[in-house]
C-alpha cells in the first residue's frame, strides 16, 4: 500500500478516528477549585477567537481547566503541524542517549549516503544532527513557498539534500520542515524502523501521549516535523514531560534531563519573529516570564513555563496561517493572561 501524502498536497487536516481515555466531549469549561475558578473569564473570552478548537491548562501535573470551542470536541485528534518539530527533537535526544547517534556533532553524510546527490556541494559534509535540530543547516528551505515543490517531488529526503546552500552549515536559521524530515529518514535507518514505531516505543510510558495519525513520504518514512494527529490531552502529556525533566509521573526517566536544558538553550533566532530557538523548541518572554514553546501552522501550541510549573495547550484550525495574520499573537496574548491570573494565584 502507498504511503499517504494526498492530505499533504491539498493542504487538508489528516483524517482522524483515535480518542484519548479521559478526554472531555463537552463544549464547556471543566475545571479544578482555586486557580481555575479565576481562569473562568479568561477561557470564556478565547470563544471570539473563531479559529480555536481547544485550550487545555495544566499546573504542576494537574489540568486546571480545558475547554473546547466553536463545536470541536476535546477528544478529537488535531493536526499539531510544526508543534511536532518538539517531538523528532525529544526522539533524538533518546536516540542519542541509547548510543544509536553519538550526538548532536555527528554529521549526516555518511548516514544519507545513498540520498546524497553527485557533486554535491562540499559543505554538504559539514552538516551535522544539531545543525538540523537548531535550523541551521545552510540548505534552501523548504518551508514557506518552497514546501509544495518539495512534497511533491518523488523522493523527499533527497530532494532536500539537493537544495542549495544559501548559508553555510551552523550559519543563519533557516526555518524548514525538510531539517526535520532528515533527522526522520535519519531515526529510521539508525533505528531499523519506523520513526512512528520508534515514537510510541520509546515515549510510550509517558500516560495520556498517543499518535494518532501520521503521514509518510513515498519512500514510506514518517514526515519528521509536521503532518502528526494527536488530541490536545496527548500534546499537553507531553509537555508535561519536558516539564517534570524529562520524567512521567510516575518517574519513569524517558527523555534524558540534560537534553531537554540542551533543547531549551537558544542556539539562533528567528528572523520572522524575533523569537529564540533551541533543538525544536521556540524561546521568549510572554506575561513576564520565560516560556519555551512549540508552534504549528495554523496556532497550534505548545507551551511550557517552567517558573510557574505550568504547561498549556491551545489547537486551532490549522487551514489557515497564524503569524501574518497576528493570530499566533492572539494566543501569546491568551498565554499572558493566564499566566497573569495563574501567579496571581
Amino acid at each position: 500500500m502507498k504511503p499517504c501524502v494526498l492530505p499533504l498536497l491539498l493542504g487538508l487536516a489528516v483524517p482522524l478516528i483515535a480518542t484519548t481515555a479521559h478526554a472531555i466531549d463537552s463544549g464547556a469549561a471543566v475545571s479544578t477549585p482555586g486557580i481555575a475558578s479565576s481562569l473562568g473569564d479568561v477561557l470564556a473570552r478565547a470563544d471570539a477567537l473563531p479559529a480555536l478548537k481547544a485550550v487545555v491548562v495544566a499546573r504542576d501535573g494537574a489540568v486546571v481547566v480545558e475547554r473546547a470551542y466553536h463545536g470541536h470536541r476535546l477528544s478529537a485528534p488535531t493536526n499539531i503541524k510544526s508543534a511536532s518539530k518538539s517531538i523528532m527533537s525529544a526522539l533524538v535526544g533518546i536516540a542519542i542517549d541509547r548510543g544509536l547517534l553519538t550526538g548532536v556533532d555527528q554529521t549526516i553524510a555518511p548516514i544519507l549516503a545513498g540520498d546524497l546527490p553527485k557533486d554535491s556541494d562540499p559543505r554538504i559534509e559539514a552538516i551535522t544532527i544539531g545543525h538540523l535540530l537548531s535550523m541551521q543547516a545552510g540548505l534552501d528551505r523548504m518551508s514557506g513557498q518552497n514546501y509544495g515543490h518539495w512534497v511533491s517531488s518523488r523522493n523527499w529526503v533527497r530532494a532536500a539534500l539537493a537544495a542549495p546552500f544559501v548559508d553555510d552549515p551552523g550559519g543563519r536559521m533557516l526555518y524548514s520542515t525538510a531539517s526535520t524530515h532528515l533527522l526522520s529518514a535519519i531515526l529510521t535507518k539508525v533505528g531499523g524502523r519506523s520513526t512512528l514505531s520508534l515514537a510510541r516505543d520509546w515515549l510510550g510510558p509517558v500516560e495520556g501521549f498517543a499518535i494518532a495519525a501520521w503521514d509518510r513520504d513515498p519512500q514510506g518514512i514518517h514526515l519528521g516535523g509536521n503532518q502528526m494527529a494527536m488530541t490536545a490531552r496527548s500534546l499537553l502529556a507531553f509537555g508535561e514531560l519536558y516539564r517534570n525533566g524529562g520524567r512521567t509521573a510516575a518517574g519513569v526517566q524517558v527523555v534524558p534531563e540534560d537534553w531537554i536544558a540542551r533543547s531549551w538553550e537558544t542556539r539562533t533566532q528567528s528572523r520572522f519573529s524575533g523569537d529564540g530557538y533551541g533543538y525544536g523548541w521556540f524561546q521568549r518572554r510572554i506575561g513576564g516570564e520565560t516560556v519555551h514553546f512549540g508552534w504549528g501552522f495554523g496556532g497550534q501550541m505548545l507551551y511550557v513555563v517552567p517558573s510557574l510549573k505550568l504547561t498549556v495547550v491551545m489547537t486551532s484550525d490549522e487551514s489557515a496561517p497564524s503569524a501574518r495574520t497576528g493570530y499566533r499573537d492572539d494566543l501569546h496574548g491568551l498565554l499572558a493572561q493566564i499566566i497573569g491570573r495563574v501567579a496571581a494565584g
